[in-house]
């Protein structure tokens, strides 16, 4: 099996790849990335993981080779068969010649903050294919399912020259609606016997689904779950209402290649927006993102005098909660 080299202890844009260290910002470190050398993938994407000093000029050089990749998410409860699911896909699109990049977040352990490595174990396609590239990533808590690091991973495997890039979140219910700032196809998974088809009414997943596939189709009440996310979607207006509901069983097969159909049908009508506006869509997330860190950092580094101070007004009814997050905002 063609593992990814484990991280370096040291950081920096210099890794090992065969028996010289390689530079990664270099021209031949870049050269690498592209030829798709395993070992200079996995370095780089350890950098961009670990927010490396190297990170900003790393991304600098990737610039001019992205936006070729189209971004599949895959999105839903636990025990829906997301990762059989995507081992299945993986199949069918190194049968069509399509290279593959597979980021598989994982819950993060509570003792090394890593991933656990759970869905890499389920996809038995990427055994010894060097056209496909599994990395699991920890989701380090982050509540939409992702974590920034799954964006600029997504620029190592766009580079290196991967055609679909798969991004399957973490899986834990009714908060994984990032990945639909994310990916260019979101494919949200359900089951029968989960009561999917009420955590999707309520979480929003409706709203941001190109695909809606109900897994584990042979298994009783799959017809059930299957009508009633598309009796959900009737009542809707818009491209909501238009949005394709699949009933796949990934263990045999069934409703695969029905899928593959869809994901490429809908992946060439984004493609044809042009590149500029999806990756636009990705950095307005990481932005964002940032944004809403730097708030919470700066609530927990001890502005505790602050804070308590707008908790007493507002406590006291001299100033509404929202005006107090404004305040906090304003500081940042």
């Amino acid at each position: 099996m063609n593992e990814p080299v484990p991280p370096a202890k040291a950081l920096g844009s210099a890794k090992t790849v065969g028996r010289h260290r390689l530079d990664l910002v270099s021209a031949e470190g870049i050269a690498r990335l592209q030829a798709r050398d395993r070992r200079t993938v996995a370095a780089a994407i350890t950098e961009l993981e670990r927010l490396s000093p190297q990170v900003t000029e790393l991304l600098e050089k990737l610039q001019p080779h992205l936006g070729r990749a189209l971004v599949v998410g895959f999105t839903g409860p636990p025990g829906a068969g997301k990762s059989t699911l995507v081992n299945a896909l993986i199949r069918g699109l190194r049968q069509a010649g399509k290279t593959v990049g597979v980021i598989a977040v994982d819950p993060s352990s509570p003792v090394s903050g890593g991933a656990i490595l759970g869905d890499r174990i389920r996809m038995t396609a990427a055994l010894d294919d060097d056209g496909v590239f599994v990395r699991s990533l920890a989701s380090r808590g982050y509540l939409g399912g992702l974590s920034p690091a799954a964006v600029r991973i997504i620029d190592a495997l766009d580079a290196a020259g991967y055609d679909i890039i798969i991004l399957e979140t973490v899986g834990t219910g009714q908060n994984e609606i990032d990945v639909a700032e994310v990916a260019d196809v979101r494919v949200v998974i359900s089951a029968p016997g989960l009561g999917d088809d009420i955590q999707a009414m309520k979480s929003g997943l409706l709203e941001i689904a190109d695909v809606l596939v109900v897994n584990k189709g042979d298994r009783e009440g799959a017809e059930q779950t299957l009508q009633q996310l598309t009796g959900a979607l009737s009542i809707r207006t818009g491209t909501a209402a238009k949005v394709q509901v699949i009933k796949t069983t990934a263990t045999s097969g069934e409703g695969v290649d029905e899928l593959l159909s869809a994901i490429n049908q809908i992946g060439s009508s984004v493609l044809a927006q042009g590149v500029q506006v999806r990756r636009r869509r990705r950095a307005r997330y990481l932005i964002a993102r940032a944004a809403a860190d730097l708030v919470a950092a700066r609530i927990r580094a001890g502005e505790g005098s602050t804070l308590d101070k707008l908790a007493d007004d507002v406590l006291s009814g001299r100033l509404h909660v929202d005006r107090a997050a404004e305040r906090i905002v304003s500081q940042t």
